[in-house]
């Protein structure tokens, strides 16, 4: 009897798991409601009558677990990557013709074409057929485990293949898809909330994230959450298709939703061509999609080209045009930047660009307000595009009344109250106080950073938590930290105040160059610093010298000289300078301490674009050990620009001055490597 009840049992799931698939995912029922509920309802007997037979793959596990305490982390098999954006044709064709290039088989390549969906990138785990954990993207290396949540979709299988007839699966499958809420049921949601009174949400995309990172499954489950899957990360025990096209049939057949508008084309063309028409048909379809993903369809060739930073070159993401729209200007803010840059940004009434509520912009600068003319209660022009920060296009002028209040820049800095700098042909305004209140977690994470100081077990959140206290209110207070002092904050154990003390200790014998960068001063990066220690030795020598002593150093401009000269006179960073020297922080470069020589020596490099050999700062010290000099911007005594992919302005300066240009591999043969 027992036996002839665990088959029905099984029968029941199988059942019950293929019309959720017709249902949810198909869209196509066999079944009525009233058909689907009994079945339903006799499996929901018969677990509770034997609770030790339920599995994971039950649809009675959809209603959720009880509320995490927390997200575990799991680390993805593989990378959960980004794509790089073009917006327009000229961009893809552009695209094409690098990764011809890299490859010549591109030429002769298909491509297919999938919507990007804005919504939330999930990875679901299926181990012998059965869905055993979800997790968010995160970072892209490693993702929150929402597998409670994720199993609250309905059209996410539990178990695959859904339909008897579908393909076996690998024995270990890693999926990935866009988790998101149909505008219709977002729509409906809002609907139902204003009618009970409730406070309604934005938009789709962010009430989908929300939605999957509620702590309880429950209140997930009661949002309308559905997604499309697209790639398979990782496999093992079975065969899988290679080819884009062919995964989406897979998957498709597996049991998972795909979407319907994909398309395969033997050339590019075509494929823009089927791309551009979504510009203007996007609003027909029934989710958030702030572009189309054109993708090489034959996998092992798109894998084969690699990646640039962190974007595989197998596949472009084509945006859509950014919307615009007008609102009220009510006000300009200011913020205060790390370096003490002030940056102005605009107080908007608010106003929805593409499903998102805009309340602030970027207003660039004080010099695009000054020559657009942007006023203080002006009616402005808002421009999205993607994920780009809102920003002002300008002022609709017509739209004006008069009253309208003409902006000039502060001459105070808006969080210490200290007065403000702007040196002559530079578009930035500064801060130039090291201790000023708004810059100091960012001042204190670049003084400790690797580039820096090198302090190790100092992340934000301990600087915050330092600041927070009233421990450290600059730098050098660091270095007076005790150890009881530490033990008096969340988190801190006799080891991990240990290890910062000991960290902090170390950090005292860093060198001239380091601690010269570490401090902030507009202008002064890692090459300036090493030239500036190198001429004058030690801190007390450089906070002495004048302007014109400091144009002696090659590449040093007057507007950087008066940038150091003003820093120094700061009383506000003269006081942490002798805090820096009571507590011993003071290197010394010695005299004996020469520039190496090598094959490079009398040579000066510049570096642009996105290396695969080198990070950036591998490769300046690979120029260093030979004997050359690194510098940041490129003027007629630039002897060489090192070339990467994606280069910005540098590489047409480079060209308009005749400096020589070349790739990394010629920066090798140059050294004879």
């Amino acid at each position: 009897m027992a036996d002839k009840l665990l088959s029905r049992y099984e029968e029941l799931k199988t059942q019950v798991n293929f019309h959720n698939y017709r249902y949810h995912v198909l869209d196509a029922p066999v079944i009525s409601d009233l058909e689907y509920d009994r079945l339903l309802n006799e499996l929901k007997r018969i677990e509770a009558e034997h609770p030790d037979w339920v599995t994971g793959d039950s649809p009675t596990q959809r209603a959720g677990a009880r509320p995490a305490d927390r997200f575990e982390k799991i680390r993805h098999p593989a990378p959960i990557l980004s794509l790089a954006n073009a917006f327009g044709a000229d961009d893809a064709r552009a695209w094409l013709e690098r990764v011809i290039k890299i490859d010549d088989r591109v030429e002769k390549a298909k491509f297919v074409v999938e919507p990007k969906i804005d919504g939330l990138s999930v990875v679901l785990h299926y181990r012998d057929g059965l869905f055993v954990q979800g997790a968010t993207r995160g970072d892209g290396e490693i993702g929150e485990d929402i597998t409670s949540n994720l199993r609250t979709i309905r059209s996410i299988p539990l178990r695959i293949p859904v339909d008897s007839k579908g393909p076996r699966p690998p024995k270990y499958l890693v999926i990935r898809g866009e988790a998101f809420i149909p505008i219709r049921e977002f729509e409906e949601l809002n609907r139902k909330l204003e009618e009970a009174g409730e406070k309604t949400y934005l938009n789709p995309r962010n009430t989908a994230a929300g939605s999957l990172r509620q702590l309880d499954p429950q209140l997930t489950a009661s949002r309308p959450l559905t997604l499309l899957v697209y790639q398979i990360v990782y496999s093992e025990g079975g065969r899988i298709p290679t080819s884009q096209w062919e995964i989406l049939e897979y998957l498709k057949a597996l049991g998972f939703p795909v979407t319907d508008i994909a398309r395969r084309f033997n050339d590019l063309e075509s494929a823009i061509t089927y791309t551009e028409t979504w510009n203007e048909g996007r609003d027909k379809l029934p989710y958030e999609a702030d572009g189309i993903v054109i993708k090489i369809d034959d996998l092992t060739l798109a894998a084969e080209l690699g990646f640039v930073g962190k974007d595989p070159r197998g596949a472009i993401a084509f945006k859509f045009p950014a919307r615009e729209v007008t609102t009220q200007l009510n006000d300009i803010g200011v913020a205060v930047g790390r370096t003490g840059v002030l940056t102005p940004y605009a107080m908007l009434e608010p106003v929805e660009i593409g499903g998102v509520v805009v309340e602030r912009a970027t207003l660039h600068n004080f010099d695009f307000i000054a020559e657009k003319d942007i006023r203080v209660g002006d009616r402005v022009l808002i421009k999205r595009a993607g994920e780009v920060i809102p920003y002002v296009i300008g002022p609709i002028t017509d739209a004006r009344s008069g009253r309208e209040k003409t902006y000039k820049p502060p001459s105070k800095c808006p969080a210490c109250g200290q007065a403000v700098e702007h040196f002559e042909g530079e578009v930035a305004w500064y801060c130039v106080n090291a201790a000023c209140p708004a810059q100091l977690v960012r001042n204190i994470e670049h003084f400790v950073s690797r580039g820096a100081m090198d302090i190790t077990g100092l992340g934000i959140k301990i600087v915050e938590q330092l600041i927070e206290s009233g421990l450290v209110k600059d730098v050098a207070d660091l270095f007076t930290l005790k150890k009881d002092q530490l033990l008096g904050l969340e988190g801190f154990a006799e080891k991990k105040a240990e290890n910062l003390l000991n960290s902090l200790e170390q950090a005292k014998g860093q060198s001239l160059n380091r601690l010269v960068a570490a401090l902030g001063i507009h202008g002064v990066g890692e090459v300036m610093a090493g030239d500036l220690s190198r001429t004058f030795g030690d801190l007390s020598a450089i906070s002495k010298v004048s302007v014109d002593g400091l144009q002696q150093i090659a590449g040093l401009g007057p507007n950087i000289a008066e940038s150091i000269v003003d820093w120094f006179s700061q009383p506000a960073n003269q006081k942490v300078l002798k805090k820096l020297k009571a507590a011993g922080v003071w290197p010394v470069m010695k005299k004996d301490e020469k520039k190496k020589e090598g094959t490079l020596t009398g040579l000066t490099f510049v570096v642009t674009g996105t290396l695969e050999g080198f990070t950036r700062d591998g490769i300046k010290e690979y120029i260093e050990e030979n004997g050359g000099k690194v510098t940041d911007s490129v003027s007629k005594k630039t002897s060489y620009l090192v070339l990467g992919e994606n280069p910005g302005s540098k590489a047409d300066k480079a060209q308009s001055l005749g400096v020589k240009i070349i790739n990394e591999n010629e920066l090798r043969k140059l050294t004879g490597g």
